[in-house]
């Protein structure tokens, strides 16, 4: 079984910043596909940044690209996610998700659809005011 804790959530405001951390194992961080995903009150939990663990692809969606940057902190088996530049539309509870690796290599697991993950914790929620 994989553990994915995430935390560092809170209440911001527009324009700020925070960084979540996704507490997990080494071998988690080399071994899975990695995601971070998000789930906004009445919408559909979406994409934010996808990683491949086969040769660190990253997918940033329209949502995070150029003020999410995800990263992964061996020392600490942390998968961490900066939000710079938050938006009142950033407002979700914010999951880590975790899938086997399946795709032969040059190939990667599309960046979208939460039904490529197999692995998931229980989110952590960020709340951006105007």
């Amino acid at each position: 079984q994989v553990q994915l804790v995430e935390s560092g959530g809170g209440l911001v405001q527009a324009g700020g910043s925070l960084r979540l951390s996704c507490a997990t194992s080494r071998r988690s961080l080399n071994y899975y596909d990695l995601a971070w995903f998000r789930q906004a009150p009445g919408k559909e939990r979406e994409a934010v940044v996808c990683i491949s663990s086969s040769d660190g692809h990253t997918v940033y969606t329209d949502t995070a690209e150029g003020r999410f940057t995800v990263s992964k902190d061996y020392a600490e088996s942390r998968l961490y996610l900066q939000m710079n530049n938050l938006k009142p539309d950033d407002t979700a509870v914010y999951y880590c998700a975790a899938a086997d690796p399946k795709y032969p290599n040059g190939q990667h697991r599309p960046c979208g659809p939460r039904y490529e993950y197999d692995y998931w914790g229980y989110g952590t929620q960020v709340t951006v005011s105007s």
